[in-house]
């Protein structure tokens, strides 16, 4: 009995590689695009809302890569997600030009409407690293602007990312905001409860009282 725990331990080593090679989250949906710098050389209104191939709920993350060479220092680079449902819930990213690479998160909600809640004038986003924005039905939407996390945990009720916009000017008599360069976009979800590593150690759990049952009668009736 005292060697037990170490036994099954050791079972559940040998075997979590093998089930991780072969075992796949049904859920996982992975997506990448790559937005060239023309399509940002528009103003909002004209800005086409362009659908995903895929639906990212429940649990998902976005990696924004940004390549882009601005021309205009007032030129701004925006991208929104768009919500499944379609009642004017969005979030939406701009980041501005060198030097000053200013940055905002903004959120929309059918309740409190456009909100921006978070706004970072000077040096607010890296061209050098990756911004990841990450929601969970659970813990709502996080932020990272690629040297720190500036939201965190905002309730922004359900949201299941189905389609994006981008554009970079205010007004259609601007010069054109981006010059050349390219937006990388990186697009990760899936339902973590369908993931069979999630109830690994339930399994484990499960399989040592099993044992221990069994070693108990046997060793009672003899």
């Amino acid at each position: 009995m005292k060697y037990l725990f170490v036994i099954v331990l050791l079972i559940g080593f040998i075997i979590s590689p093998v089930f991780a090679q072969e075992a796949k989250n049904p859920s996982l949906v992975i997506d990448s695009l790559e937005i060239p710098a023309e399509e940002f050389n528009v103003v909002l209104r004209d800005a086409p809302i362009v659908k995903l191939d895929d639906i990212h709920a429940i649990s998902w993350q976005v990696t924004i890569d940004n390549n882009l060479i601005y021309s205009n220092p007032d030129g701004t680079a925006v991208i929104r997600f768009y919500e499944q449902e379609g009642d004017g819930q969005l979030i939406e990213i701009g980041m501005g030009p060198q030097p000053d690479n200013k940055f905002w998160v903004a959120v929309t909600t059918p309740k409190e409407g456009y909100i921006v809640v978070h706004r970072d004038l000077d040096r607010g986003w890296f061209p050098e690293t990756k911004l990841i924005i990450s929601y969970t039905d659970k813990a709502g939407l996080t932020v990272n602007n690629g040297a720190r996390i500036v939201v965190t945990n905002l309730d922004i009720d359900t949201f299941a990312i189905d389609s994006y916009s981008v554009h970079g000017m205010e007004s259609s008599t601007d010069p054109p905001a981006i010059n050349s360069g390219s937006m990388l976009l990186d697009f990760l979800s899936g339902d973590p409860s369908q993931n069979i590593f999630a109830f690994f150690p339930f399994y484990v759990a499960a399989g040592i009282g099993v044992i221990v049952a069994v070693l108990f009668l046997t060793k009672k009736r003899s």
